[in-house]
């Protein structure tokens, strides 16, 4: 019996990990700071910061506590990015985001992240 129960309980998580798989989506845009994607432009928080370009735009608002989301100028939304740690990296740059959206909160779980090409 508990081997039936250790083997339904493993074939259960399986399937979940395949279903997670399976929701792989690619995003396209630009990484910015919180700020500059919800308002779609650095265009204001250039002047604010007296950056000189998107990067240090996006590295500014950064360091003041904003986090890092992703943009996608064509379809006008910003998305959450869960993993923060590297993305300090791609500021300011085109990228491809490869991970699973939860589209309740927008959140993008990253799995990969490449300039774009």
């Amino acid at each position: 019996m508990r081997t039936l129960v250790l083997i339904i309980s493993l074939a259960s998580n399986l399937s979940f990990a395949v279903s997670t798989q399976s929701g792989t989506e690619a995003f396209s845009g630009e990484i910015m700071d919180a700020q500059c994607a919800l308002l779609g432009s650095h265009k204001m928080m250039l002047k604010t910061t007296g950056a000189n370009n998107d990067k240090d735009c996006a590295l500014a608002c950064a360091k003041m506590g904003g986090k890092y989301m992703l943009y996608d100028p064509a379809s006008k939304k910003a998305y959450q990015l869960d993993d923060q740690s590297n993305l300090a990296a791609f500021a300011g740059q085109k990228v491809t985001v490869t991970g699973n959206l939860d589209a309740s909160s927008k959140v993008i779980h990253v799995g990969k992240i490449a300039p774009a090409s």
